[in-house]
């Protein structure tokens, strides 16, 4: 395996992550023998959030304007509603995610990491799930939306929430392996 195949790429903005939903996929990735880069929009350190209380903060290994997606073999997106919110609004992070998505490598979103996803313009014929409140605007995007703990299209992973977890982590950790 070269470096690239043990990268996997963990997309945030600076703040409002939901924390479970970034170090629950974290270590399933390092106990699989790959290596999380936490790639943010800003530098320094993120700050997550346990629901609406801040939780811990983490260090930024990379911007996402000075990294490539040919650098790493998965994108995972976690959750929080101030995260996905950010982002994507963030051109930079929006077309990583883009190209990441059409290059055909997996990428696995959790909760409302999809709003991301929606604008990227990645959805359209994609079916997905997540937190509930996004399925309009999934749907809206030309996506079917399923009330489901994991559902996996073609390189598109996703999860509904924290509780999904165990489903969600292993199919991430599944990806990486096949």
């Amino acid at each position: 395996m070269t470096d690239t195949q043990h990268k996997v790429a963990f997309l945030v903005a600076p703040e409002g992550i939901e924390q479970v939903e970034l170090t629950e996929p974290w270590k399933a990735v390092e106990q699989a023998g790959h290596t999380p880069v936490l790639v943010s929009t800003a530098s320094g350190e993120v700050q997550a959030f346990n629901h609406l209380d801040k939780g811990d903060t983490f260090p930024v290994d990379a911007l996402v304007a000075e990294v490539d997606v040919a650098d790493f073999a998965a994108l995972v997106l976690p959750g929080g509603v101030a995260n996905p919110d950010a982002l994507r609004t963030e051109p930079d992070a929006v077309s990583f995610v883009r190209t990441f998505l059409e290059s055909g490598k997996p990428v696995a979103a959790i909760c409302h990491a999809p709003w991301t996803l929606v604008e990227a313009d990645v959805v359209r014929s994609r079916t997905l799930t997540s937190w509930p409140s996004l399925q309009t605007d999934l749907r809206n995007a030309g996506a079917t939306w399923e009330d489901r703990e994991l559902v996996v299209d073609d390189n598109l992973i996703t999860s509904r929430n924290p509780d999904d977890l165990p489903a969600f982590c292993k199919a991430v950790t599944d990806a990486l392996a096949g």
